[in-house]
Order: structure tokens, then C-alpha cells, then sequence
């Protein structure tokens, strides 16, 4: 079972919906990379109105500017494991912000990878 607890790195990678590598979408190329590369976890988040380096707003609100909304794509691990994984995003994220936060994770308990069971109670 993996698992993680106390003092950790949060990267956070803000970039657009619309953002592509390789004719795939680019959070799905990062989320796919930080698992590949043994990380603890990532989810990638839609936002619903935001703006960036370029100051034009994109929101759900208006049909013509929703095409390419906000996403964030988080990754939290240790340090050391979050900082081998950056030159990754280097190489991916072209036009975006990349944050680094210290963060103290309270649990994380991952799949057991014998069983296969993630450690979940299942109802009775």
C-alpha cells in the first residue's frame, strides 16, 4: 500500500483547455507522465472563468469565449520526486503557470498492489 504522509510538494499547472501535445490534450499528456513517473496523485480541475498572460477573459458564461477555459492540473508527492518530474513539464507546457507549494499531507493510501483492493470498506 503507498503511502504518503506529512510534508510534500503540490504542483499546481494552470494552462487551457484547448492546450494540445501531440494532437492529444496536454492535461491528459501531464496527467499521464506524473503517473508514469511513479507520483502519488493528479487530478486536473475546469474552471468556469479565468484569464491568463494574454488578459482576455474565458468564461462559461458567454458561448463565444468558452472554448478554451481554465485547467489546473494538481500533482502532490514529496519533494524530491515533484522536483524530478519538472523538467517534464518544461518540456510540455509552453504557454501556462507552474506553482510549487509546500503542503503537509494528513493521509494518502493508495491501492495495494497485490490485492489490488483500495483499502475502502465496502458497504454491508
Amino acid at each position: 500500500m503507498t503511502r504518503l504522509t506529512g510534508s510534500a510538494l503540490r504542483v499546481t499547472i494552470f494552462i487551457g483547455e484547448n492546450d494540445v501535445w501531440h494532437h492529444r490534450p496536454l492535461y491528459t499528456e501531464i496527467v499521464h507522465r506524473a503517473h508514469a513517473a511513479g507520483l502519488a496523485g493528479a487530478g486536473v480541475f475546469r474552471g468556469i472563468e479565468g484569464f491568463g498572460a494574454s488578459s482576455l477573459i474565458h468564461t462559461s458564461r458567454l458561448l463565444s469565449l468558452s472554448e478554451d477555459l481554465p485547467v489546473a492540473i494538481v500533482i502532490v508527492d514529496t519533494e524530491e520526486r515533484v522536483r524530478a518530474f519538472l523538467p517534464q513539464l518544461d518540456e510540455l507546457v509552453g504557454e501556462g503557470l507552474v506553482i510549487l507549494d509546500d503542503c503537509e499531507v494528513v493521509r494518502y493510501a493508495g491501492r495495494d498492489t497485490e490485492s489490488g483492493k483500495t483499502g475502502k470498506k465496502g458497504k454491508r
